[in-house]
């Protein structure tokens, strides 16, 4: 499925250049060009970027190409340029695209898929090895049609080479035929230091931005230096709108009719609010719920009707029925909002239905012409009591509106099942809707609701005459400040004018525009590329048929991804249903690239948004006896301090004992797997004469790297021996916050218990079939299958949704996730930081860590700590979320990376 974002074409640049041994610079890695070309015709945007890497070195070196693009768009093609010979990706169907993927791992090829999804964001990313003294040019060409959102048009470009480059420049040319009516440029770009170095030229129908920063300037402007430049620069801008039946243009057998009347009168609104209050609800997500519904409350028009439901297990409704806005109606609803606090379940089904049992009570008994009717549900997680059949909760929604009014669905968060509310706002007309967990999450909801504000029209239908494969013609509502887009194809070649007429609701009657729009003025062909209405119009029919498909099933759903598939394939646009194989040089891997769904991970283990990535944490790994069949399977001897240890490969099972930032979180990422074993280096006469088990397998995202580090931690077998059946290891131990955590497991077995102890105030322990806390020696029980609920012990606030059990205390945050395995349940401690930990100790507390990374074949050279070190390619589950990704990762020796001790990491005691 395609999100609808915010039209906004917004990417940036990553190139990494830390790459190298001790002692040499990343100045051997050039970018000595960075162009980025964007044209717009009539809001459909075309976007070439061309980067030029010279690799100064005397030897090889890794390039990395990283770019953001827009949700909305879809790649259309890719090319490397080595050595005079170009290497370009290839669109096929995904699942011939897959059969490849899985041949290159089956190969033990790393063949990483090379997308990821982002807040506005999704992700291209490549790798090549660039020869010594060499160069290469990537070139990257994405498509996608502007959406207005509030009267505007937005473009933005996000630059961040990391790195002066001398050739740099940011060109956006706009043609628009109905002429300009505004642009602005906005954005970190156009300020200060870099203001003279943008240059904006203007007429009627055209406008050209020319950004191209001299070396000095990147070099000087405020939080350059070294890195080069890191900014926005924004384009807004709109249209004139001379005709209200709209602009049509024609061009080589094509058209697309651009609808967005303003000489209308706003139509009132009957609308509801139902806000989850549940306990995942708890903290900044509430907070920012209350903050935005005071805002939006203060924005509703005096001739609306408003109401509020609150829901967790049970519904509570503000006022019985709507009401009308004014000064006293609101103030009271202030008290309500204010008063809303997070606690028990989620009854999604009772809520909704609920809400559309007030507003049919309200339009019975209240003469309501001329209005418009919405619903807006809030929500952060699926449904928990009540009705929890989501395709029962769907029949149920459907049943009760019956096409009368239009449901909006907004998500809060990664916990919730986005699918679900999309196809049940889809269902019944209206469009769901992410909101992210980030300090601007209020004014995404004050946002969404200004969308929505104001209709202007009801029940529109756009009918044309001689035409055929038209996208979507009919439209619940069209609100002030948005667009119609409808394209298609001319069938009748003798066709001289194109017939458009518009048929809606109005305020006060039923509106029609009728007009017949010449074929376009040739005098533009030199503006507008020719296909772009013909590309327009695949674009368009793709992304509604990936949408509309959500909704069908059978035959209908069948033939509606074909065609989506067969046009995907013939333009070369990389959708859900396409991938593109990116080819490289002989001997480097084969990467794909797919198109991520909203709120999914890409398949190779990158993660899907900044969110997901936060929730990269915790605990466990393979057994100890499947260890054991590993022994002996060395794959390269280590290079550590002067001695050589056998490194053993190893799939599955990360971890660490480290806190380390993955490149734009906020919260550092911690992993562990299994027991963990001594990390001082044995004698090379130990190493050789004894044999060794590894008892532990970690994964640590590493500072300023997309691709983690990880490593097996071995010990002498008779030392593994000796060790008792259940083993305690101490987790964390943070003198400054006052939070211990120690973790019991069986020998060769899972982790059983994990407790956390706040100073000596509050004691928790939990098992896998329950929590108990205990506080000033009196002992409370927690059940997992509570559900929700939530607990409070001497400043630690403990919370328990999903099987996951949420510990608070100051700065840091620890999750304990109850996992199945076959019959039984195991726990998985994850630790989460809102900051570093100085002083910390324990599995989990080492410094963080960064790397140097030069070459990747048939070994990796990397700098860790100031010290060279060899490793490999390998891949392990991530089992600190239930979904379980498997992600790719550098496999380096134990003690390259963790300077704590055996001795100091097993304990006495839980």
């Amino acid at each position: 499925m395609v999100s609808v974002g915010q039209g906004v074409l917004l990417f940036s640049l990553l190139l990494s250049s830390l790459r190298g041994l001790a002692g040499q610079e990343t100045s051997d890695l050039d970018i000595y060009s960075f162009l980025i070309k964007s044209e717009v015709s009539s809001r459909y945007a075309i976007t070439v970027i061309t980067s030029r890497v010279a690799n100064r070195a005397n030897e090889s070196r890794e390039v990395d190409f990283h770019v953001e693009l827009p949700k909305n768009a879809f790649i259309s093609k890719f090319t490397m340029t080595i050595d005079g010979k170009a290497y370009d990706g290839v669109v096929k169907k995904k699942e011939e695209a897959q059969q490849q993927y899985s041949r290159a791992v089956s190969r033990g090829q790393s063949a990483g898929l090379v997308s990821a999804v982002g807040r506005k964001l999704e992700e291209f990313r490549t790798s090549v090895m660039v020869a010594a003294l060499s160069k290469v040019t990537f070139t990257l060409t994405y498509e996608e049609l502007l959406k207005r959102t509030l009267g505007k048009y937005k473009l933005l470009i996000k630059a961040r080479p990391k790195q002066p480059v001398k050739h740099f420049s940011i060109d956006v040319q706009i043609f628009e035929p109905q002429g300009i009516l505004f642009v602005e440029t906005q954005g970190s770009l156009t300020s200060n230091d870099l203001a003279s170095a943008v240059n904006t030229t203007q007429s009627d129908r055209e406008v050209h931005v020319h950004f191209s920063p001299s070396l000095q300037q990147q070099q000087q402007c405020f939080g350059c230096q070294e890195k080069g430049l890191s900014g926005e620069l924004l384009v807004v801008y709109d249209v004139n709108r001379p005709k209200s039946q709209g602009d049509v243009q024609v061009v080589d057998g094509y058209f697309v009719h651009y609808f967005a009347p303003s000489d209308l009168t706003r139509i009132p609104k009957n609308v509801i609010f139902i806000i989850d209050h549940s306990s995942s609800m708890r903290g900044t997500k509430i907070q920012q719920t209350r903050e935005a519904m005071m805002k939006i409350l203060g924005d509703l028009h005096e001739d609306d009707y408003f109401s509020l439901i609150k829901f967790n297990g049970h519904v509570t409704t503000w006022m019985p029925a709507l009401v009308p806005v004014n000064s006293h109606n609101l103030e009271v609803a202030r008290k309500f909002v204010e008063g809303i606090k997070d606690r028990g379940m989620t009854n999604i089904n009772e809520a909704v239905l609920k809400g559309v049992q007030m507003l049919s009570s309200f339009l019975e008994s209240e003469a309501q012409e001329g209005s418009a009717s919405i619903i807006i549900l809030l929500t952060d997680g699926d449904p928990t009591i009540g009705v929890t059949n989501l395709d029962k909760i769907q029949a149920n929604v459907k049943q009760a509106i019956r096409n009368r009014y239009s449901l909006y669905c907004l998500g809060f968060g990664f916990d919730v099942d986005y699918s679900f509310l999309e196809r049940m706002a889809l269902e019944n007309g209206g469009l769901a809707r992410r909101i992210y967990e980030d300090s601007d999450a209020a004014l995404q909801l004050q946002g969404f609701y200004e969308e929505v504000a104001s209709p202007l029209l009801l029940d529109v239908q756009m009918n044309y005459i001689g035409v055929a494969n038209v996208t979507q013609t009919n439209f619940s509502q069209y609100y002030a400040g948005s667009e119609i887009v409808v394209a298609g194809q001319i069938t009748d070649n003798d066709l001289e004018t194109l017939t458009a007429e518009v048929r809606a609701k109005s305020r006060d009657n039923e509106v029609t525009y009728h007009e017949a729009f010449p074929e376009s003025d040739r005098s533009l062909d030199h503006y507008i590329f020719k296909p772009y209405i013909q590309r327009l119009w695949a674009y368009l029919t793709v992304q509604q048929l990936l949408e509309r498909e959500v909704l069908l099933s059978g035959e209908q759903k069948k033939a509606a991804r074909e065609r989506a598939l067969a046009l995907s394939l013939s333009y070369s646009f990389v959708t859900p249903l396409t991938s593109m194989v990116v080819t490289k040089p002989e001997g480097e891997d084969t990467q794909v690239a797919h198109k991520p769904e909203e709120g999914k991970r890409s398949q190779g283990g990158h993660v899907g948004h900044q969110a997901q990535l936060r929730k990269q944490s915790g605990l466990r790994g393979h057994s100890v006896q499947h260890l054991y069949k590993r022994l002996g399977q060395s794959a390269h001897a280590q290079v550590h301090g002067g001695q050589s240890a056998p490194m053993l490969k190893h799939h599955d099972a990360p971890s660490t004992g480290k806190v380390a930032r993955i490149v734009g979180a906020d919260v550092p990422i911690l992993k562990l797997r299994r027991v963990l074993v001594s990390n001082t280096p044995p004698p090379v006469t130990v190493t050789r004469l004894m044999p060794k088990a590894n008892l532990l397998k970690v994964l640590m995202p590493a500072q300023g790297q997309n691709t983690p580090l990880c490593f097996q931690i071995e010990a002498p077998q008779n030392f593994v021996d000796t060790l008792p059946k259940k083993l305690v290891l101490k987790v964390l131990s943070d003198p400054i916050s006052g939070v211990s955590i120690n973790a019991e497991m069986l020998k060769g077995e899972d982790f059983l218990r994990v407790a956390i102890h706040y100073k000596d105030e509050c004691h928790i322990e939990a098992n896998s079939t329950g929590i108990k806390v205990t506080q000033e020696g009196k002992e409370r029980f927690i059940s997992w299958t509570s559900y929700a609920a939530t607990e409070h012990c001497n400043g630690i606030t403990l919370a328990l949704q999903k099987e996951v059990l949420e510990v608070a205390a100051g700065n840091m945050r620890v999750d304990i996730l109850r996992h199945k395995k076959s019959q039984d349940s195991f726990l998985w401690p994850a630790i989460r930081h809102q900051a570093p930990i100085a002083n910390a100790t324990g599995i989990m507390g080492q410094a963080p860590v960064s790397y140097h990374l030069k070459e990747t074949t048939p070994v990796a050279k990397l700098k860790i700590l100031g010290k060279e070190v060899l490793g490999t390619r390998d891949s392990m589950v991530d089992y600190s979320t239930h979904t379980k990704p498997t992600v790719y990762c550098w496999l380096v020796p134990f003690s390259s990376v963790v300077l704590e001790s055996l001795q100091s990491v097993i304990v006495s005691q839980l």
